[in-house]
């Protein structure tokens, strides 16, 4: 299975937008995005801690209510999305992998899982793992995977994938050269992706995060 990393199904479709999310699942694919929560507890859809990047505002995500996040990104024709935006258009037919970026509060992984309760095709991943072995002790039975990127061991990888409660491993493409890692049976998804030759090159066997097809 294949996933568009942040809705980037070409260089026309700019990251984590609505319209980008659509056109990804209009082209058969599910998706990869970042959530981060906002003053008023809101799930946005947006990678970074602040709005500098995208929006040259040196404004952190957890200090603005979502009105005001929404009135500044709809200026620059790039309206950030509510999860529940995303979780809507997906119809709970294509997969997300919805990855926690900043580490979230017991309250708010509770609020997380309820927002998602419906949608079954959701996975909760997280560089953090903390977020991960929270949500599973507050519900065992739910779909989470462990985010890796170098220069974390091999070792410490295999070592974390043998929890019985992880259901996949979300791995950069570095780790394509490991033989071990490759032995693994547990889900794997390798990411960046970026260019059709690096698709083409890996798509055959492997779970891929991609973006620019």
């Amino acid at each position: 299975m294949h996933l568009i990393h942040r809705g980037i199904v070409s260089k026309h479709h700019k990251e984590n937008l609505l319209q980008s999310f659509k056109q990804s699942f209009k082209k058969g694919y599910g998706i990869e995005t970042d959530i981060h929560v906002t003053k008023d507890n809101k799930f946005i859809c947006f990678h970074d801690f602040t709005l500098k990047r995208a929006f040259k505002k040196n404004l952190s995500i957890k200090n603005l209510n979502y009105s005001q996040i929404n009135a500044i990104s709809s200026k620059y024709n790039k309206p950030i999305p509510l999860l529940k935006d995303l979780l809507k258009c997906s119809k709970n037919k294509h997969p997300l992998h919805i990855e926690i970026k900043p580490i979230f509060s017991k309250f708010l992984l509770k609020k997380l899982l309820k927002e998602t309760s419906k949608f079954t095709k959701s996975v909760f991943i997280s560089f953090k793992h903390e977020n991960i072995y929270n949500l599973l002790k507050i519900k065992k039975n739910i779909k989470v995977g462990l985010s890796f990127s170098p220069p974390t061991s091999i070792k410490k990888i295999i070592k974390k994938s043998n929890n019985k409660n992880i259901n996949c491993l979300i791995l950069d493409k570095s780790y394509l050269k490991s033989r071990n890692i490759q032995n693994l049976k547990i889900e794997k998804y390798y990411y960046t992706i970026k260019t059709k030759l690096e698709f083409n090159k890996y798509n055959k066997n492997n779970n891929l995060i991609f973006e620019n097809l």
